[in-house]
């Protein structure tokens, strides 16, 4: 009809996320430059009503197939054309969703094998991958090194934590009783009962394996992957705690062992069945051979993803991962753009102790280090922080670039001793409920 205005649809996506903060409003504003219409689907109370106006779908994770129901029902009618999930807990709810709308993404088994540190062994076992010995211990009643049958040096892991989380190494069986006592009392506190994580009284224990780590972003299109970076992490990850701190691409690995890397990969996410969008895999290198630690059907977690920026040629302006993603998910001109060329890194700043944050001091020293691009501080002055194995949140990211690796991990490193935190202890104060004091290293 003549002077009726043509409706042009919007793309929508999905995005699936345990909390709205910086990586969702890179997502966001990513979007608003595309013309894509974003639907955060968050875990949140559902009887608030929209309280910061995001129009977030909410839901709760620890149960996915009513989280997926909740989802389908609140866009009924509504055209929904893809779907990411940030983070590891709402993956399974998006592969849910995505199978009631006949999104390609990946198929619900596929993802829950990724959610259990246990059944990802399993996988890798069956698949004929490197895989250390396993197996799992449950923490009730105390369980007893000697009579399992377990051998030093080993790790013990919660089965569904991420960000290595409760995440030890232990070497005799003194440290392996500690190390499961502070485990339990990690997985008994209010804030992890919360998350109504399934498991809660199962570890994995498994042999340690000596070597570097490394991480690999990729992103899957009908079951093909496309190597989008090979972090290093030089800093040593040898317990007894394992908080990642520094990730730098390219890799200084020679080119066999990455190409290696790349097939174990391959072979890896092929096992688990993972098949569209983003994939963060995990890996340990030594003289044996590629050993596959984690495979996550998501992107890199936290602000991270500022590393990476992608074009089509030298010289021309970049963008984000986030907006790789979305052109990805949509299949618009640009998802396949290479990454630039030059040396990034990030340092995840690490909490030296446990304690309540009360000053920061050396910011600007640090933003105006040589080859440094950002310093993002996350953390909020008043809050307590937990340094690992009981955290999982960090002090705030820091971001260079250089010519090199080399570079790139000097300058991060130089900046980063500019930077002081002032975390003051606590006073325990016992857990009303249980009758217990707060976890270790509180």
């Amino acid at each position: 009809m003549a002077g009726v205005p043509l409706q042009i649809k919007m793309p929508r996506i999905l995005i699936f996320t345990p909390k709205l903060g910086y990586q969702t409003r890179s997502f966001d504003e990513a979007a608003r430059k595309l013309g894509i219409d974003l639907v955060f689907v968050t875990d949140r109370c559902h009887q608030l009503d929209d309280p910061w106006g995001d129009r977030a779908i909410p839901v709760h994770f620890e149960s996915p197939d009513a989280a997926a129901y909740a989802v389908l029902e609140a866009l009924r009618g509504q055209n929904v054309d893809g779907i990411l999930a940030l983070g590891d807990r709402p993956a399974v709810a998006a592969s849910y969703v995505a199978r009631g709308l006949g999104i390609p993404y990946n198929h619900p088994a596929a993802v829950e094998a990724c959610r259990s540190k246990l059944r990802m062994r399993e996988v890798f076992r069956e698949a004929g991958l490197r895989v250390p010995w396993f197996r799992s211990v449950s923490l009730t009643p105390r369980p007893e090194p000697s009579l399992l049958g377990i051998a030093y040096p080993s790790v013990l892991k919660p089965l569904s934590l991420s960000a290595s989380q409760g995440v030890i190494r232990a070497n005799s069986r003194d440290e392996f009783i500690a190390a499961a006592t502070r485990i339990r009392r990690l997985l008994e506190s209010p804030e992890i009962r919360a998350t109504r994580e399934p498991n809660l009284d199962q570890i994995l224990v498994e042999g340690y394996i000596p070597g570097r780590e490394v991480a690999v972003e990729g992103l899957l299109t009908d079951g093909r992957l496309r190597i989008l970076a090979i972090f290093d992490k030089p800093e040593p990850l040898e317990g007894p705690y394992f908080e990642e701190t520094i990730y730098i691409t390219p890799s200084r690995l020679a080119d066999l062992q990455q190409r290696e890397i790349e097939r174990c990969a391959v072979d890896a996410i092929r096992a688990l069945g993972l098949s569209a969008g983003p994939v963060h895999a995990e890996f340990r290198v030594n003289d044996d051979g590629i050993w596959p630690l984690e495979v996550a059907p998501r992107p890199i977690g936290g602000l991270c993803a500022r590393a990476l920026r992608f074009g089509p040629d030298a010289g021309s302006q970049t963008i984000g991962l986030e907006e790789l993603l979305l052109r990805h998910a949509l299949d618009l001109q640009g998802r396949d753009w290479p990454r630039e060329q030059s040396a990034s890194g990030v340092m995840m700043i690490p909490v030296p102790k446990s304690g309540i944050l009360e000053k920061i001091e050396g910011e600007e020293a640090a933003r105006s280090a040589p080859g440094v691009t950002a310093l993002e501080i996350t953390a909020r002055l008043h809050d307590y922080i937990a340094a690992w194995p009981e955290g999982s949140s960090y002090l705030g990211f820091l971001f260079a670039t250089g010519n090199s690796a080399a570079e790139v991990e000097e300058a991060i490193r130089k900046a980063h001793l500019k930077l002081y935190f002032d975390l003051t202890p606590r006073l325990p104060v016992e857990y009303p409920s249980t009758g217990r004091f707060p976890v270790a290293g509180d």
